[in-house]
This record gives structure tokens, sequence and C-alpha cells, in this order.
């Protein structure tokens, strides 16, 4: 008789693997055969619960059930208590679908993340994967007319509109057109597209073969990040995957449309996460910013046409024509359509990603699904979208997540990510710091962005010594203007709106050495 055989989901995602989850399931393994009991290890991605990594679930007859934080000391307490039968402990978070922080999401671009192994085109595939492609390649017409009314942004932070931008490159005309895809996650606070590329990494290279049919571009390119190298080697498997099942290459599932994908390690700079910066990388450049016009859309990779998108723009298309434009619209508000993955880190007590309809407040999601401050403090300051994001004080944690509203106050949603802050921060401190990321990250093409940052750190350090404070305060407004006025690119164009929103809600910040 057939031993019943047990699947417990390990994820191998980097955060879940920065807490020893490679370990842990090598333990596992180990102990399971030890005592004669038959497993199946599965390597899942990651849910979004960091807070609660490493997760590991085991599939019961009742459906899956999860377990976490899981260290290796807790390998014999969770055998002993039958855990393989979904039974209780105490690391015992029941079914994960009914986990608080994951089920009041809307969950669409991230919704196989944790649910697949993302080396699995087969469980990529069983879980409507390449249902969007399909449907792609049998009405090639009919695509951007749906990321049209899908009403899709860009998800880098421009927030630019997807369907535009992709029916430019189509109305171009040019021998050659490129799909570059950035993945060059460089904003501190945000992990959405490391999750998602390492849990559902076909899922993008889904959305960028689209994406080629749509505008008639036969060959893309993924600038990866540097500093991801478990991203890239899972990448590198699903494409050579998706190669294999004739699912990227030449005439696609007997098509007459033919896609390739390259994947691009970046060149470590902040700056090549800006549009025209990265494509002079990827020519093999020094990573500077281009003048514009012309558009990338217009004059791109090596001088043609190309669409460029981020990872999360990308990997929202294949659901969009797979289920329609409609359905995605029915999400969020206003302009804000659809679905964002919101990134919660700094003093937290529950990290992770949230994925939401726009239209939630940032108290919401700091309330319901981050648990408050780590500290247990107050929340004192909130920035989102980016180090070059706004800080927002307590009075602002009402304004709804969309782009234009988080505009009016002189934010920006961005990436999506956010860092929360209790009143032990130095808001002095973090608006010198917004200064000395640009004067560090600077490709130093143009002035303001080159020399205003450095001088924006001595004035700053001259405001909080007291020296000439009131002339200092006056030259600090006036050079954050002249950066947001002068600036070639978003690096020195917006470095300014921390600094200025530090100086406008957390004015008492920078008194303190005045004080001493």
């Amino acid at each position: 008789m057939n031993k019943k055989i047990t699947k417990i989901f390990i994820p191998r995602e980097t955060a879940a693997m920065s807490m020893g989850s490679d370990e842990l399931a090598e333990k596992i393994a180990l102990f399971s055969e030890s005592k004669n009991i038959s497993i199946e290890i599965v390597r899942n991605g990651s849910w979004g619960m960091s807070w609660l990594e490493p997760l590991i679930e085991v599939d019961t007859s009742d459906g899956r059930v999860a377990y976490g934080p899981v260290s290796i000391d807790d390998i014999e307490s969770l055998f002993e208590s039958n855990f393989l039968e979904g039974s209780d402990h105490a690391l015992c978070q029941g079914k994960t679908q009914n986990i608080p922080y994951l089920k009041s999401q809307q969950r669409w671009t991230f919704r196989k993340c944790g649910l697949i192994d993302p080396t699995c085109i087969h469980s990529y595939i069983e879980n409507d994967g390449y249902l969007g492609l399909k449907k792609s390649i049998a009405n090639q017409k009919n695509i951007i007319n749906q990321i049209d009314i899908s009403g899709l942004r860009g998800r880098g932070g421009a927030g630019f509109p997807t369907g535009i931008k992709w029916k430019t490159v189509e109305n171009a005309e040019a021998d050659q057109k490129f799909i570059a895809c950035n993945a060059d996650e460089g904003d501190s606070g945000t992990f959405s597209d490391r999750i998602l590329m390492e849990s559902d990494p076909f899922a993008l290279i889904e959305g960028m073969t689209i994406a080629g049919i749509a505008v008639g571009a036969n060959r893309g390119y993924i600038y990866l990040r540097s500093e991801y190298p478990h991203a890239y080697n899972i990448l590198l498997n699903a494409v050579e995957t998706a190669k294999k099942h004739n699912w990227l290459g030449e005439n696609i599932q007997d098509s007459e449309f033919d896609f390739n994908i390259d994947i691009h390690v970046g060149g470590g700079s902040y700056v090549c996460g800006e549009e025209t910066a990265m494509l002079e990388s990827l020519e093999g450049k020094a990573g500077t910013i281009r003048y514009k016009p012309p558009l990338p859309a217009i004059e791109g990779l090596f001088g043609k046409p190309t669409i460029v998108n981020n990872v999360v723009t990308l990997a929202s298309v294949p659901d969009i024509m797979a289920f329609g434009g409609d359905a995605y619209a029915e999400h969020g508000v206003n302009r804000s359509k659809g679905t964002l993955a919101f990134q919660l880190s700094g003093n937290v007590k529950q990290g992770g990603l949230v994925e939401l309809a726009f239209g939630v407040t940032l108290r919401e999601i700091i309330d319901k699904w981050g648990g408050g401050t780590a500290s247990g403090k107050p929340v004192y300051a909130v920035q989102v979208g980016g180090p070059l994001g706004a800080y927002f004080p307590e009075s602002l944690l009402d304004t709804p997540l969309d782009y234009e509203a988080f505009s009016e106050k002189k934010g920006m949603v961005g990436h999506g990510g956010i860092v929360i802050f209790d009143d032990s921060v130095d808001m002095a401190a973090q608006a010198r710091f917004a200064m000395e990321f640009c004067s560090i990250e600077s490709c130093g093409k143009c002035t303001p962005c080159r020399i205003g940052s450095t001088r924006g750190m001595e004035v700053i350090d001259n405001i909080t010594n007291n020296l000439d404070r009131e002339k200092n305060l006056e030259l600090l407004d006036d050079l954050c203007e002249t950066m947001i006025d002068g600036s070639l690119c978003a690096m020195g164009g917006l470095t300014p709106f921390p600094v200025k929103s530090a100086l406008k809600y957390f004015p008492e910040d920078f008194k303190i050495n005045n004080e001493n």
C-alpha cells in the first residue's frame, strides 16, 4: 500500500531565504526521512507576508494550512503536533487564504505569488497562466483596446497611461521595435518587483510577449537590478522553460508571432531606474539621462520605437487580457484604476506586500495591514514613493492613495513603497539624507542636480547648526525651486519634495541643534 505523501510549501523568495527558509527545507527533509515520513517539499514564492517568514504551508484535505514564522528549532514540535494534518500549534496561522492580512486584499497581479512553484510552468498554466496570451494571439488588434479600457497606468512611479504609450509605439514606422522592462527597482522601501519576479516570473514574461504582439516587436529586454541575483536565476530559468514549451521564440504556439527575451544585469546606478538612462545602459553606455524629446516610444533603444514599462505594469497585462479590461477597471477610483502592490516597511509591526485597489487611505493600510508601529508609538511621519517622495504627517494619513489625490498634497504614490516612522526619527536628518542621496546617485549631467544636492546638504547643516538660520531657510527654499524647475529628470526634480515636506510639516526638527 502506498504511503500518503504530504506536500509542504516552503518559500524560495529572498526575504524568506534571509530568514533561513533554505536551511529549514533541508532540515525538514532530513527529519521526515529519519522518521520514515513521506513528504514532498514544494519551493513556492511569497504571499508577501514578510513578517511571518519563513511561512510554511501544509497541503491538507481541507486546504493549505500555514505556520510561521518557523525556525529550525520548531521542526520537532511541529511534527509532534501532527502539523501534516493541519493540527493546531503555537505557530499555526490557520488556512492560508483566511489569514486576515491576505484575505482582505484585492489580489490581481500578485494572485499567483505564494500559490505556485515559480519554476513550474505547468503550475502557472493550471492557474490561468497564458490564457491572456492565447487570447492576444487570436485577436491582436484587441490588445491595446483592452489596455485602454482597463485604465492601466505605469506602476513604476510616473503613472503614465499604458495604452497611450503602447499605441504610440504601434503607430511608429520602423523596421525594428523593442519591449524594455525596467526591473531596476532601486527605491527605498520597495520590493514588489522582486517578489513578483521571484514568485511568478512567467507573468512578466507573458506580459512582455503580449506587449510585443500588440506593437509588432519581436525582442524584449529585462533590465534587472544588479542586487537581485536570486531573481536573475529564477527569471533565467523561466525564460528557458518558456522557450522549451514554445511560449517564447519563433512561431509562438504555432502562430505567426515571434518574441524573445534577454536579461541584462544593471549597472548598479539608481539613475538607471530612469527610462532613458536605462536605455543608455542597455546600449552599453554610461547610464546618463537623455534629453527628451524624442520620447523612447519614438526613438528608444538603439534609436528604435520602444515600450518601457516596469515589472508590475507588464505583469498586470496577462490577466487584463484573460479576464477583460472592464474587470480590471472595476477596481480603483477616479483615474487611478486597478490595484497596486503597496509595500510596508520601516517602523511597522507587520511589514510586507499588500495588493489593494486604489482609493484606500494611508491610515487604513498602516493600521489594518501593518498593525501600527513596531515600537508601539504613534505614527509620526510616512514617506510614500521612495527616497524622493514627500513626508506626510499624521494629519495627512487619511489621504486616499490615488495618483491625483497624492499630487494635490505635493506627494506621489510612485512605486507604492510606504516607509513608516515614529517620533524617534530626526526629520532634519531625513531631509539632509534626501540631498545626500541625490548627490551620490546623480549622473552629473545637469547642474541643478549635481551641484544643488551638494549645496543642499551644506545649507541644511547650516540651518540645524543655527548659522544664519533665516537666510539659509530662504536659500534652501530657492535652491529647491531651482532643482524642481531646472533638473533634467526626476532625480534632481523630485529630491526637493522630501526636503520641503519635512520643513513644512516638521519644522521643530530643524531647531534641535539650536535648542541644545
